[in-house]
């Protein structure tokens, strides 16, 4: 079929591309790296149709039926998404740990109210590299479809009335609005990646380029049914394939790698419009890509939380290998099967709804709309209020080497568990600990005695949480403590990323504490910082460039002053926190073992890079770890407020044990 009855198969066929890249991708098939452009490919369709719909209403009538858009969008959308994520809650209440529905219940309210993408923006979700993502993560692409079918209607509509219902000045505000979209893309995915990512300003592009498409064929003009369209379109296949292959989670993305799948899905489109018998049109419309793409929508909703609840319920330090989550994505298809045929078409055909006045769809769309927020807030209320611990109580850490670890979740455990995540050092609420746009490199000055030998305290978040052991002596008079600390920027002398930008600000500011350090030089320099930092450039021989990196930096500080490097911390590869919630009465599934914790080449890497400058490497996991595990929970304190970093909690039970590591190298008083 072709454009004249306002139905394409081939573009069917497209969906169904689209959305087994996804699935795959989402599976964790290897060689698929970039098969998250599936979603660009969906953005493109949906510019395209909506575009080539609205533009037909304005033509043909002058108008655009704003209210009969909505409901019909709203029936089309709406019923499937909503019982997704109903299900998608009760599947996480059952199945999921208890202190991971939070997140659920957050990601359900964002959903119901259309703007899921906006909370993952403003969270700063790294959609391709995130390790414990969202049950409704996969929603943001339909939040910014929701969102662009809002405006999209009144924008041509007021453009149409602006030019005098002129195509051509249509078309040209089409355009404009496109080309401005893509710069302000390009320019937010180096500044901000998840603004960047998750935000309809930097994605509408890609829907206008299918509404510039949709102007082009609007007439079905000679060029595009002819032979070169039409190999065009294979080319537009051959891109698509190689999206799925060439980008990956290093791709700055969106910019221009963005515009391969975009482009591509393009001339998919404008090759299948004539049906030539040179286009794919009927490689895609074949009964196997009919019927994928018939229940593509239904696939992609359901695929997402059928992976990430698994995962979630054996708990994210034991990943589902790969033939697990091939099956889950397989068990997808008869669930979007279901899905489609119960409620996705019934409902956006059902009688009592398409033939009504759209006030009742609309009315019936807020009505579900506000019982999911309400019961969900209302679930969310009660599980705030749920006991998490044992029930037993436990002695204090003693912070001693080779801890035991404790089995079980204490009554008295500290940090509570609920608020575990939120246990920081003080650094962070005062600003002194600097934040990603902050270059300010004048340090914070802590201690009760002018007279004590100056200790400064340089590097990442993993420096950072040295701060309350540190902070301890400091108030006790031992040290004065000058901590200089700013977020993923690691006080080594390489250039890293943030995001998938270079990290300017980092520069900068290390370069300032390098520079006020040599102008006024300490007692004591001590260095710490996260093993695994993101390089420019990729990261390739990773750990002899982190020598080069330490001892450079190291030689960079002023001469005669002590430098001890503290080695990184062990990481427990998942939230603790969360596996604890699950396993109140033994913890110990919990527990990383030592030598899946720590990276001992990254140790070796610091080791050569500090003795090689005359600095000291030291090592405080000895106090975290015993001979085969690194418990959760020491005494009745809890060791992670996440994956990778200390609870400030913790870090203060080794303050004595860091100070006596520390002061063989202060000046004698």
């Amino acid at each position: 079929m072709t454009n004249r009855s306002h139905f394409r198969t081939d573009i069917q066929g497209l969906r169904a591309i689209a959305v087994a890249l996804v699935v795959l991708y989402h599976a964790g098939v290897p060689f698929l790296t970039g098969g998250f452009a599936g979603v660009d490919v969906f953005f493109v369709i949906s510019g395209f149709l909506i575009t080539s719909h609205l533009l037909r209403s304005l033509e043909t009538s002058g108008r655009i039926g704003f209210a009969d858009f909505y409901a019909r969008r709203a029936r089309r959308i709406l019923p499937a998404s909503l019982t997704v994520v109903v299900l998608t809650v009760i599947a996480a209440a059952i199945f999921m740990p208890p202190l991971a529905l939070d997140r659920v219940f957050q990601g359900a309210i964002a959903t119901a109210l259309y703007v899921p993408n906006m909370l993952f923006a403003a969270q700063g979700t790294n959609y391709l590299s995130e390790t414990a993502p969202s049950v409704f993560q996969h929603y943001w692409s339909l939040g910014i479809e929701e969102q662009f079918y809002l405006f999209w209607p009144a924008i041509l509509m007021l453009a149409f009335l602006a030019f005098r219902r002129s195509r051509r000045g249509l078309f040209i505000v089409v355009v404009t609005l496109t080309v401005v979209s893509f710069i302000l893309g390009l320019v937010l995915s180096s500044v901000s990646q998840p603004i960047a990512f998750f935000t309809l300003p930097t994605r509408a592009w890609e829907l206008g380029a299918g509404g510039i498409i949709a102007f082009l064929l609007a007439k079905e003009p000679s060029w595009a049914v002819g032979r070169v369209a039409a190999v065009g379109g294979w080319i537009g296949v051959a891109g698509l394939v190689a999206s799925a292959f060439v980008l990956n989670s290093s791709t700055l993305f969106p910019g221009y790698a963005a515009a391969l799948p975009v482009i591509a899905t393009g001339l998919v489109i404008i090759g299948g419009t004539g049906a030539h018998r040179w286009s794919p049109f009927r490689a895609l419309s074949i009964p196997p890509m009919l019927f994928i793409g018939e229940i593509s929508y239904s696939l992609y909703l359901v695929h997402w939380p059928l992976l990430v609840i698994p995962q979630e319920a054996v708990g994210r330090e034991h990943p589902l290998p790969l033939h697990i989550t091939l099956l889950l994505g397989l068990l997808a298809v008869p669930l979007a099967v279901l899905l489609n045929r119960l409620i996705e078409n019934p409902l956006r055909k059902a009688g009592f709804l398409s033939r009504a006045r759209p006030r009742r769809t609309l009315f019936a769309a807020l009505i579900a709309s506000v019982a999911i927020v309400g019961l969900t807030g209302g679930a969310s209320l009660v599980t705030e209020r749920m006991p998490l611990n044992s029930g037993i109580v436990a002695a204090p850490a003693p912070g001693s080497l080779e801890p035991a670890g404790t089995g079980f979740v204490p009554s008295n455990v500290s940090p509570d568990l609920q608020k575990v995540s939120d246990d920081n050092p003080s650094i962070y609420a005062d600003d002194c600990h600097r934040r990603f746009d902050s270059t300010d490199a004048s340090g914070c000055h802590f201690g009760t005695d002018p007279d004590a030998p100056e200790v400064v305290l340089f590097g990442d978040s993993h420096a950072a949480q040295w701060f309350p052991a540190l902070d301890t002596a400091a108030e006790s008079g031992e040290i004065r403590l000058d901590s200089n600390t700013k977020s993923s920027c690691p006080s080594v002398d390489l250039k890293v990323l943030q995001g998938n930008s270079p990290y300017k600000s980092c520069n900068t500011w290390r370069d300032g504490v390098v520079a006020r350090l040599n102008a006024h030089p300490p007692d004591l320099i001590i260095l710490s910082n996260d093993g695994a930092a993101q390089l420019v450039g990729g990261n390739a021989n990773y750990a002899d460039r982190w020598q080069k990196g330490v001892t450079d930096m190291i030689d960079s500080l002023p001469s005669g002053v002590p430098v001890i490097v503290i080695h990184d911390t062990p990481n427990q590869g998942a939230t603790p926190a969360i596996c604890l919630s699950a396993h109140l009465d033994d913890t110990t599934t919990c527990d990383a073992t030592r030598k899946s914790a720590i990276n001992k080449a990254i140790e070796a890497a610091e080791t050569a890079g500090a003795l090689a400058a005359a600095a000291t490497p030291i090592t405080m996991n000895d106090y975290i770890c015993n001979e085969s595990t690194c418990p959760n929970i020491i005494g009745n304190v809890i060791v992670y407020r996440d994956s990778h970093h200390l609870t400030a909690t913790f870090s203060s039970t080794l303050s004595d044990a860091l100070y006596q590591r520390i002061k063989p190298f202060l000046p004698a008083r």
